[in-house]
C-alpha cells in the first residue's frame, strides 16, 4: 500500500444531491493524507417531482419545499466554513420546463449554484459512489439505482464502467402513471401492468446488457434498501445487515404482501419508511423487472449513491487520484480509518510487513493451512492494531476492537470485519478463548483463523516494540516435527524486541503445538554466513 503525494491542507467540502424524491447532504473533511472524515450526512424527503411528469412542470408547493430544505442545508454548510460546495440536481429538475425559475430560487434563497446533471452523468456518479464501497476484485457487476424520476443502470468492474444508462423510470413517475386503487391498494393486475411497462421501456437497455457477463448485482437507493429491510425482518427475523442480499423470491413475496395492504396499513410495515409507502411498489416493479430480465437471483444492497460519487469525483479531480487508483477499496478504507485515528503509520506498516513475512514462512513450514484471504485480513489487522491508542493507551486493544467493528469499513462483509477486529483485540494480553464474548461470537472457522492471525500479530508487534525498525525481517523455519525456529534479522541491537518476543513463546506452543526456539542474526553476520532473510 503505497503513499501518494499529499495536498497542503485539509478542506471542508459539501456535496448536495437535489433529487426527485429527496435532498441529500454530505459534508466531509478531506485531509492532506488523502483520508476523509464524514462530518454531516443528512436526507430530507421533499417530493420535488410530485405532480411534475404529466406536464413537465415543477409544482409551486414542491419548489417551496425543496428551497426551504436547501436553505437549511446551505446554512449548515456555511456554519462549518465549507471551502467548496458541489450541488447537483437530477431527473425532476433536468426535465422541468421551469428549471430556470427553480435554479434562480435556489440561488436567491440559499446562495447555491446548482449544476443540473445529465442522465449519463448521474449514472457515472452513482457508479463511482457505489463501486467505491464494494470489493469487486475481478468481477463485473450490474448496478441499479432507483430514484423518484429515473433509474440508472450500469455495468462495470472495480475501476471501469462498461455500460451506463439512465431511463425515465422512477418510483414517483410510475406511481403517478399507474395510480393505486381504493385505499391505496395495488392489485396484482396493476402491479403486473407496471412490471410489463418497465420491461417494454427498458427493452433496448436490457438487450445491450445481456451481451455482457454479470457476476453479481448491486442495488442502491432508498427503495431498494427499504425492500431489503422488509425482507430481512420478515424472513430472517432481524434488521438489514451490511452483507445481506435481497433474493428475487423474497422480493416477489414482499411486493405481493405490500400490494394487498391499504396505504394506511402499509405505512406501518417494519423496515419501510412511511414517507415511501405510496411509491415503494412502483420501485419494486422496476427492480423485479430488471432482475427477471437479466436472470439475477439476488442483489446486494448498498447505502452509497450519488452523494458518495460526487465525493469520489472531487477526490479524483483534486490531487488525490494516485491514492485512489493505486489502492483497493479495502486498502483505502483501512488507511482512512487509521489516519482518522492518527495512527503511527510507519510502525503500522512495519508491523504489517513483519506479520506477512511470519504468515508466509509459517505457511511454508505447514504451521497453518491458510491462504491469500486470511493473509489479507492479517495485513489490515496489523495496520489497525493500535488505533485504539488514539483514545487512551490503557487497554488500547479493546478500543481498537470497538473502532474497527463500528467504523463501517468499506468492501468487507461482517465476518471479515469481525476477524480483523478480533485479531487486533487478541494480539495483546489474553490469548483468545471461548470465554471471551468477542471470540465466542465467531463461528468455528473464523475462530481458527483468529487464533493463528492474532498470534502472528503478537510476534510482529513485538518485533517492532521500540518503533525504531531495528528488526528488518523475521521468519519461521521448521527444525523437526515438533520444533520451530524463529530467525530474527536485525540491523542493530534489538534487546527490547527480543525480550518482548520471548513473552509469547508459551502462546505459540499452545496455539500451534510446537516448541519454539529464537535466534537473532545480525545482518552483517547473516551476509557473511550466506544466511540472508530470503
Amino acid at each position: 500500500m503505497n503513499n501518494a503525494p499529499t495536498p497542503a491542507e485539509a478542506r471542508h467540502v459539501a456535496f448536495m444531491d437535489i433529487g426527485t424524491n429527496s435532498i441529500r447532504l454530505l459534508l466531509v473533511r478531506v485531509n492532506p493524507n488523502h483520508s476523509t472524515n464524514v462530518l454531516i450526512q443528512l436526507k430530507q424527503t421533499v417530493r420535488l417531482g410530485e405532480g411534475e411528469f404529466d406536464e413537465q412542470v415543477l409544482q409551486p408547493e414542491a419548489i417551496d419545499r425543496a428551497v426551504a430544505v436547501s436553505q437549511q442545508f446551505a446554512s449548515l454548510i456555511r456554519s462549518y466554513g465549507a471551502d467548496d460546495v458541489i450541488a447537483v440536481a437530477t431527473a425532476a429538475t433536468r426535465e422541468a420546463k421551469n428549471q430556470r425559475e427553480f435554479m434562480q430560487r435556489l440561488q436567491e434563497a440559499a446562495q447555491l449554484d446548482v449544476r443540473v446533471v445529465s442522465g449519463q452523468e448521474e449514472a457515472r456518479l452513482i457508479y463511482l459512489g457505489v463501486s467505491s464501497g464494494f470489493h469487486l476484485e475481478d468481477k463485473q457487476a450490474f448496478f441499479i439505482d432507483i430514484g423518484g424520476g429515473s433509474t440508472e443502470v450500469i455495468l462495470g468492474t472495480q475501476h471501469q464502467h462498461r455500460y451506463l444508462n439512465s431511463l425515465r423510470l422512477g418510483a414517483i413517475r410510475l406511481s403517478a402513471q399507474f395510480p393505486a386503487g381504493a385505499q391505496g391498494v395495488v392489485s396484482p393486475a396493476k402491479y403486473n401492468r407496471i412490471l410489463n411497462y418497465v420491461q417494454r421501456h427498458a427493452v433496448h437497455s436490457l438487450r445491450e446488457m445481456r451481451t455482457h457477463d454479470i457476476d453479481l448485482a448491486l442495488g442502491s437507493s432508498g427503495t431498494i434498501e427499504n425492500l431489503a429491510d422488509i425482507a430481512a425482518r420478515r424472513f430472517a427475523k432481524r434488521r438489514l445487515q451490511r452483507d445481506d442480499v435481497l433474493t428475487a423470491a423474497h422480493l416477489r413475496e414482499v411486493v405481493k404482501m405490500l400490494g394487498a395492504m391499504p396505504l394506511k396499513e402499509r405505512r406501518r410495515v417494519p423496515g419501510l419508511n412511511p414517507e415511501r409507502a405510496d411509491i415503494v411498489l412502483a420501485g419494486g416493479a422496476i427492480l423485479e423487472a430488471f432482475m427477471q430480465a437479466l436472470d439475477i437471483p439476488a442483489i446486494r444492497v448498498s447505502d452509497r449513491g450519488l452523494r458518495e460519487g460526487l465525493l469520489m469525483d472531487y477526490l479524483l479531480r483534486h490531487g488525490h487520484a494516485p491514492a485512489l487508483q493505486d489502492l483497493s477499496v479495502r486498502q483505502r478504507s483501512v488507511l482512512d480509518l487509521g489516519r482518522t485515528c492518527h495512527f503511527d503509520e510507519a510502525h503500522a506498516r512495519t508491523t504489517a510487513r513483519l506479520a506477512l513475512a511470519l504468515f508466509d514462512s509459517a505457511g511454508a513450514a505447514k504451521l497453518h493451512p491458510f491462504g491469500g484471504w486470511e493473509r489479507e485480513l492479517l495485513e489490515y489487522a496489523s495496520l489497525l492494531h493500535r488505533i485504539g491508542a488514539f483514545l487512551t493507551y490503557n487497554n488500547y486493544q479493546a478500543h481498537t476492537y470497538y473502532l474497527i467493528r463500528n467504523a463501517n469499513l468499506l468492501g468487507f462483509d461482517e465476518t471479515e470485519v469481525a476477524i480483523i477486529a478480533a485479531t487486533a483485540l487478541f494480539h495483546r494480553k489474553a490469548v483468545p478463548q471461548r470465554v471471551h464474548p468477542e471470540f465466542a461470537a465467531l463461528d468455528r472457522e473464523a475462530q481458527k483463523v483468529v487464533r493463528v492471525l492474532s498470534l502472528l500479530l503478537r510476534f510482529a508487534e513485538s518485533l517492532d516494540r521500540g518503533h525504531a525498525g531495528n528488526v528488518q525481517h523475521a521468519r519461521f523455519q521448521l527444525k523437526n516435527d515438533s520444533q520451530v525456529v524463529l530467525y530474527i534479522y536485525a540491523g542493530q541491537d534489538c534487546q527490547i524486541e527480543l525480550w518482548a518476543v520471548h513473552k509469547h513463546v508459551t502462546a505459540f506452543e499452545r496455539v500451534l503445538g510446537c516448541k519454539l526456539d529464537i535466534e537473532v542474526i545480525m545482518q552483517k553476520e547473516a551476509a557473511n554466513k550466506g544466511r540472508g532473510p530470503d
